[in-house]
């Protein structure tokens, strides 16, 4: 199964040449955001609106090192949370884009 996590190309820089990539949300809420793809659009338009430049992580479930967990949380849907970083070798795509697609 592939997920999919949104990252400035400013923070992006300073771990894409490190083993995993840590989110400032697994400090201080104990995951890492995610989505699946059919919920890119709703989470670019909710959170990413105006936002220049982006870049979208797809990931493979069956390559992560850190527990995946399915979640309920906006508008009652289920999103992916990743509770620990995300290792290099679970990162299978990576994605420029500006906030509208």
């Amino acid at each position: 199964m592939f997920i999919y996590h949104v990252v400035r190309p400013e923070i992006w820089k300073d771990f894409s040449a490190k083993k995993s990539y840590r989110a400032a949300s697994l400090t201080g809420e104990g995951f890492i955001h995610c989505s699946f793809e059919n919920q890119l659009a709703g989470v670019l338009a909710r959170y990413y609106s105006g936002t220049e430049r982006l870049i979208i992580l797809k990931i493979d479930s069956d390559k992560l090192e850190s527990d995946l967990i399915i979640e309920p949380s906006t508008n009652g849907e289920n999103y992916p949370h990743i509770y620990g970083e995300i290792n290099r070798e679970s990162i299978v795509g990576l994605e420029q884009r500006d906030s509208n697609g």
